[in-house]
């Protein structure tokens, strides 16, 4: 199942990005009092109750006569309300309700999609009655709030959890490997899809952002199934004078989700980029499997016979949270090694799925200890007593110890590392548990 998707929207400054730090609980998004400080969405994955969503921080819609004020709040309106499964529209109750939030008001009431109307920086409850001119958006009962100090929150996240659609349960082929195509616009996602297809069933376009929805393809190679999922690419932070682009993201996300294995796409003419960065950590955060694809190599300049040694060594530099993602160099072009796209994706969905045995682990973790000592902290040496595995689809070890905070992270790469030299988990993040040995129930 893929989260719901929650897309924040609003005037500049009304609160966005501070409402989004405590919803999520962290400070991922740029705070200050100056409007459009958030250039381009940020997303985390947030829990409510035990809902699942993905949220969406959004810039603010610009009101700048030069910049075509109403198709742009149009466009951008618009399209929160196509790719989000709950909008929440919020709004300034020290400012008042002013035109601009009626307009967009005027476009959410014909929208198709639920909702929420958040009335922020209400930080009393003697100024909920500020809250009340709000019902004349015809968006229902406005909910006051402050995102500065947490108030009223709960009510909202209530509201928000119940408008999201009703689960269906995706039926899935366990047989069938899915594979997510991503990366920013115009490095070659629907030029590969059709290499791997064989026909002309996505545009290929030299215009970036031609994919703007997750196209769902079912193939067979090899007597292997495989479903292919092509996606729309995102454009690099102060690229967005097509509107279009700032949503774009929302359906990578949904289809990262409802990937097994993703095939990470790098330009190699222009190199790494902090967006490749984002896209790739949001695949490496969800725990999918990675194979990343350095296509174009047919053009990469100024090549010789070190190039791809050069290439490898940056990219392992920046993007250092994938060390364990095999890294193919092609050309969807020209098709040139693209034959070993399905080989690397069904092996890294074999070693995804990985199961070894707690005898095994032990053995392990006591071989570990005996070559590398847990460091003392505060006069005090970590021991470890077992290590279990619990999932798979990524790797999910728990690791029972006298006391976790004495685990540093320091040791716990290590023992990662020394997972991977024994069974290899090639392509795949792991996810380890640290919990103390009270909590073995689990």
């Amino acid at each position: 199942m893929s989260k719901p998707i929650v897309a924040i929207v609003g005037r500049p400054n009304v609160g966005k990005s501070t409402l989004f730090n405590q919803i999520g609980k962290k400070r991922v998004s740029i705070v200050d009092d100056m409007p459009g400080v958030t250039r381009d969405r940020i997303y985390l994955d947030a829990e409510w109750l035990d809902h699942e969503f993905t949220m969406i921080d959004t810039g603010g819609i610009e009101f700048d006569e030069s910049n075509h004020i109403l198709k742009s709040m149009r466009w951008q309106a618009q399209l929160a309300m196509d790719e989000a499964d709950v909008i929440l529209f919020l709004v300034d109750g020290r400012a008042g309700l002013t035109a601009s939030d009626e307009e967009v008001g005027r476009l959410l009431r014909h929208a198709k999609k639920p909702v929420v109307l958040g009335v922020n920086k209400i930080d009393s409850p003697k100024q909920a009655i500020d809250s009340y001119e709000f019902y004349n958006l015809g968006l229902g009962d406005p909910i006051a709030v402050s995102a500065s100090n947490a108030m009223n929150l709960g009510d909202l996240l209530d509201a928000i959890v119940a408008a999201f659609p009703e689960e269906t349960p995706e039926e899935k082929d366990e047989d069938e490997i899915s594979i997510a195509v991503i990366g920013r616009p115009n490095v070659g996602k629907s030029s590969l899809v059709n290499k791997l297809l064989g026909e002309e069933r996505v545009i290929v376009s030299d215009v970036a952002g031609t994919t703007r929805d997750a196209i769902d393809t079912h193939f067979v190679q090899d007597d292997m199934k495989f479903l292919l999922i092509d996606t729309a690419g995102m454009r690099k932070r102060g690229k967005i004078e097509d509107a279009v682009e700032r949503y774009s993201v929302m359906r990578s996300l949904r289809a990262i989700d409802r990937a097994d294995v993703v095939l990470m796409l790098i330009n190699a003419a222009e190199g790494i980029t902090e967006q490749d960065k984002k896209i790739a950590g949001y695949a490496h955060e969800s725990g999918k499997g990675t194979v990343i694809v350095v296509n174009k190599w047919d053009i990469y300049p100024d090549k010789d016979d070190k190039s791809t040694l050069r290439f490898t060594e940056d990219l392992r530099e920046q993007l250092g949270f994938l060390q364990y993602a095999p890294i193919l160099y092609a050309s969807a072009l020209t098709g040139q090694r693209i034959g070993r796209v399905t080989e690397l994706v069904k092996y890294v969905a074999e070693q995804q799925s990985m199961r070894i045995k707690t005898s095994v682990l032990n053995d392990l973790i006591r071989d570990a200890v005996s070559v590398n000592p847990p460091p003392m902290h505060r006069g005090r040496r970590l021991k470890i007593m077992y290590m279990t595995q619990v999932d798979i689809q990524p790797p999910t070890f728990i690791i029972f110890v006298n006391d976790p905070e004495l685990m540093h992270f320091s040791y716990l790469r290590f023992i990662e590392n020394r997972l991977r030299e024994s069974f290899g988990f090639e392509g795949t993040p792991l996810k380890l548990i640290v919990r103390s040995r009270d909590e073995e129930e689990y």
